[in-house]
């Protein structure tokens, strides 16, 4: 039997199959589509356990829909059981792409000093330790929310998107705006690095690859790491019952 993963972002969906810890097929859609995309997903398998990952609040209808189509169906909170101990002192706050995040690079990291980076519409950094303890993190706005929110509460800076050219100086209006948002990013994510050297450093989302290739320091580019935790998730939930 397969598990099914599901991952509702804020802006994108993914959806997974897996048997135990392992992913064996993905698939992107949008919210409008996720009963539809996960019923052809799904196809003949018979699914033991479904779990939840979503940022975007409650949906009833959503997981009774979940729970019609497996044998389990899991929501992943900071009360269920981990495979890290959770010592943020409002656990019930963690949000549940945090919580995955932290479960896979313990299982893929074990007995490391870890950074976790997520770059979507916020920019998230947690760190585990190698006893496995999350000791907290810190939130922050993510690259394309950055460059919104400069547009919308100033008069006459242009909306603008990312470029690969970045001047220390900009040079224009332009420059000015998409050096010092991808820099202000980038000196963020170095100034972690700094003060915890020795830690092992993890990016994931969808803005990974394009601070990847700007850093000059060694890290871990992981796809679907929020996949990947509640890959282990389930695993876990299953074996505790």
């Amino acid at each position: 039997m397969q598990n099914l993963l599901i991952d509702i972002g804020n802006t994108s969906v993914k959806l997974a199959l897996s048997q135990g810890v392992n992913i064996t097929e993905t698939v992107k859609c949008s919210r409008e589509e996720i009963i539809k995309s996960s019923s052809i997903l799904i196809k003949d398998h018979l699914i033991e356990t479904a779990v939840l990952s979503t940022v975007c609040g409650e949906d009833l209808l959503l997981e009774e829909y979940f729970k019609s189509i497996s044998r389990r169906f899991i929501k992943v909170r900071g009360d269920i059981p981990l495979p890290f101990k959770n010592l943020y002192k409002t656990p019930a706050t963690l949000g549940a792409d945090r919580i995955c995040a932290l479960a896979a690079a313990k299982a893929l990291f074990p007995s490391q000093e870890c950074i976790i980076f997520d770059f979507g519409t916020a920019v998230t950094i947690d760190f585990l330790n190698k006893k496995g303890e999350y000791e907290g993190g810190n939130i922050s706005l993510g690259m394309a929310t950055r460059f919104k929110a400069i547009n919308q509460y100033t008069k006459q800076l242009p909306l603008l998107s990312p470029s690969e050219e970045i001047m220390m100086k900009g040079d224009s209006t332009i420059q000015a705006v998409t050096s010092g948002i991808i820099l202000g990013i980038m000196f963020e994510i170095e100034g972690y690095i700094k003060k915890y050297p020795g830690h092992t450093v993890v990016f994931t989302g969808g803005d990974a690859i394009y601070f990847a290739k700007k850093m000059k320091s060694p890290i871990f580019v992981v796809y679907n790491l929020v996949l990947k935790g509640l890959a282990q998730i389930a695993v876990i939930n299953a074996a505790t019952e």
